[in-house]
This record gives C-alpha cells, sequence and structure tokens, in this order.
C-alpha cells in the first residue's frame, strides 16, 4: 500500500458512519451483510448507507458482490492488512521487540482472514 492509498482509505474511515459500517462488516466477518440489513443495524437511512458503502468499497476497505436483488457487502481483510502493515513500516526503527504487542494483536485468531462466498 502506498501513501495515497493509505490516506483514501484514513479518509473514508474518517466519518462516524463509515466507520461504523466497516466496525460491523468487520464483525460480521467473511459473510458480510446485505446492504438494507447495514441501514437497518445502524439506524441509517438507505441514501446514506449507500454513499458510505461506496467511499469505503472505493477506498478498497469494503468489497462487495450482488447476490439476486442484494448485495452483501464484507470488509476486506487483506487491504485492511495492508494498511497496518502500511502503518508499521518502520516500526520502532526497525526494532522488532517494540511492535511486540502489535503483532499480538494482529495474531489473534478471531481475526478474519478470508472472502465471502456468495
Amino acid at each position: 500500500m502506498d501513501t495515497n492509498e493509505a490516506i483514501e482509505a484514513f479518509g473514508a474511515l474518517s466519518h462516524p458512519g463509515r466507520i461504523a459500517i466497516f466496525r460491523l462488516l468487520v464483525a460480521a466477518g467473511p459473510e458480510g451483510l446485505a446492504a438494507g440489513r447495514i441501514g437497518e443495524q445502524l439506524g441509517q437511512k438507505q441514501n446514506t448507507t449507500s454513499v458510505n458503502l461506496s467511499v469505503l468499497e472505493r477506498s478498497g476497505l469494503v468489497s462487495s458482490q450482488r447476490d439476486g436483488r442484494q448485495v452483501i457487502y464484507w470488509a476486506n481483510f487483506e487491504a485492511v492488512g495492508g494498511l497496518v502493515a502500511f502503518l508499521l513500516e518502520d516500526c520502532c526503527g526497525s526494532r522488532s521487540e517494540a511492535c511486540a504487542p502489535v503483532a499480538e494483536i494482529l495474531a489473534r485468531p478471531s481475526i478474519p482472514q478470508t472472502e465471502p462466498v456468495c
């Protein structure tokens, strides 16, 4: 991930509605959620949810796939990993022991690693 991609990703997350959607999709895991369900769960209007999802998808943090009449969205964990790697690229002057707490968090098995099968 380069600097411009990271800036776009952080920009996408810099809105309360979008970060709420992103966190919801992370919690949903690789199965993702339908757009309508996202709006319902967060109490957002349909057009607001649509715009927020569009911004997140354009940043690469969220992916989607049509499933009949619904569009299913999920967090793109590979892109999130790229963003984290960008942030930690020069972590503590390459002293790996200083980054150990972050590495432990990222190694937790509860963090999904795959895309949904739709």
